[in-house]
């Protein structure tokens, strides 16, 4: 008897000691959504991305689509560049042919800022559209999901949603009106995310806005648009397919990431490396690998540039899900603090650093920095980029991955890192402080890091041959 109270007594403290998260509470299968009190780190993932319709001549399908949502005022918005050239006008004659009635924003900024969007978000609640259609690359997609966010939820202010600490990072809680995404260039991947990014001019950093719930319900992947992409676009997005790829596959596994969300619609966005993600990520790589010098090189190689364009979709689903690290979280102020330096290839007025050209120049330098933490990756990306890795320890893995991306950099004519650009040594206590605030995704690093860590990347990554 004595044994079987002293049973019923540990029963009774296990149960009052259990992880009341909700895999492990019976309030959650019960239907309720219970804290979790026991856990520091996550526990679970999940897998979200739009739909995507691939092939040459989709947008031309765009009518039927809209149409179906029985939309009755359509917002299309694109870049000044873009609205005559043919991804907007095929758009534009879709729609009409469907008899759908819209209304064109063509002034989205190339690396959008507070400004921009707040003048894209007037025009939306001005026009009370009930759909979206956004034709360009990153900056128009991001731009027009904010335009629908904060047109759907008119009474918050501007920074209610952008991530903390920036912002108040606020969840989004009610719904947007259904966005298609029509993506221009082979990089960015926004077509398959709930992220929107933009430079916040008051501090010369980049920050965004990441939820579920401004993410496009379709994107419309038509390879047909990358032709008309100069080279350097080429190679600069396809920088940013790469450092979704490399970033996702290294991110602090899901299961390390804390704190463990007091309840799973508290889950952030990018949520680290996980098994789903790391298949996205890999063949993402192994694409960039066969056809991204290609694509760069010949315009007209329309099987390099469409394997690019879905390169960029399949980096999107991971890092979407996975997130991130220390190449984006510097690349912020890196494009948000420039001075004079104008990218080749983008017909803007203003001072510009493209964004895949901000991410990738810190690229070597962070991955020899992180490669003690998971060697094996990164010495297998270095294989997939070209590396010969025959007898190389893992505790080589950083220099070996580092060196295939310089080679990589070199090859496509890369600038020789940040002082090309126009920053020096001086620079980089900016530079830092403009990072600090990006913990959303800096804290995905697999290795942690201090602020001098920070300053002595910055460091390294001011000449890179």
């Amino acid at each position: 008897m004595a044994g079987r109270d002293r049973i019923v007594q540990l029963l009774r403290q296990l149960e009052r000691a259990a992880c009341r998260c909700p895999a492990h509470s019976n309030a959650f299968h019960q239907g309720a959504a219970a804290p979790c009190t026991v856990r520091k780190t996550d526990y679970a993932f999940e897998m979200a991305s739009s739909n995507i319709r691939y092939g040459a001549g989709v947008s031309r399908e765009i009518g039927m689509d809209v149409a179906a949502l029985g939309a009755r005022s359509v917002c299309v918005m694109t870049d000044g560049n873009l609205a005559t050239l043919a991804p907007v006008t095929s758009v534009l004659e879709s729609l009409t042919t469907s008899r759908v009635q819209f209304s064109v924003y063509d002034r989205v900024r190339v690396e959008p800022t507070d400004a921009s969007f707040k003048d894209a978000i007037a025009f939306a609640k001005a026009g009370g559209f009930d759909a979206y259609v956004a034709v360009g690359g990153g900056s128009v997609i991001d731009t027009c999901k904010a335009a629908n966010l904060y047109a759907s939820h008119p009474d918050n202010d501007f920074l209610d949603f952008v991530n903390a600490p920036i912002g108040k990072g606020l969840p989004v809680t009610g719904k947007v009106r259904p966005l298609i995404a029509v993506p221009t260039t082979a990089g960015t991947g926004s077509e398959t995310t709930g992220v929107a990014i933009f430079d916040y001019e008051p501090l010369h950093a980049k920050t965004g806005i990441a939820s579920r719930e401004i993410r496009p319900m379709l994107g419309i992947v038509d390879p047909l648009h990358t032709l008309s992409m100069p080279s350097r676009v080429t190679a600069n997005s396809g920088f940013d397919v790469l450092c979704h790829a490399l970033e996702s596959y290294t991110a602090l596994p899901y299961h390390q990431r804390a704190p463990c969300p007091p309840s799973p619609q508290l889950r952030p966005a990018y949520q680290g490396s996980n098994p789903i993600s790391d298949v996205w990520a890999v063949h993402a790589l192994r694409v960039v690998s066969k056809y991204f010098k290609r694509a760069v090189r010949d315009p007209d190689d329309l099987e390099a540039r469409s394997s690019m364009h879905l390169a960029s979709v399949f980096a999107g689903i991971g890092f979407g899900n996975a997130g991130v690290h220390l190449c984006h979280g510097m690349s912020y102020p890196i494009a948000g603090n420039v001075k004079t330096h104008r990218a080749d290839g983008y017909s803007v007025e203003h001072a510009l650093v493209p964004h895949g050209l901000s991410v990738v120049l810190t690229s070597p330098a962070v991955f020899s920095f992180t490669s003690s933490m998971c060697p094996e990756r990164h010495l297998e990306a270095a294989e997939i980029l070209g590396a010969d890795i025959t007898g190389v320890k893992l505790a080589d893995a950083g220099r070996v991955l580092a060196d295939a991306l310089r080679a990589l950099l070199w090859d496509l004519q890369v600038e020789d890192g940040l002082q090309a650009l126009g920053y020096s040594s001086e620079d980089v206590p900016a530079l830092v402080k403009g990072t600090l605030p990006q913990e959303r995704v800096t804290k995905l690093s697999p290795r942690t890091h201090t602020q001098d860590d920070l300053e002595e990347l910055f460091h390294q990554s001011l000449k890179l041959y």
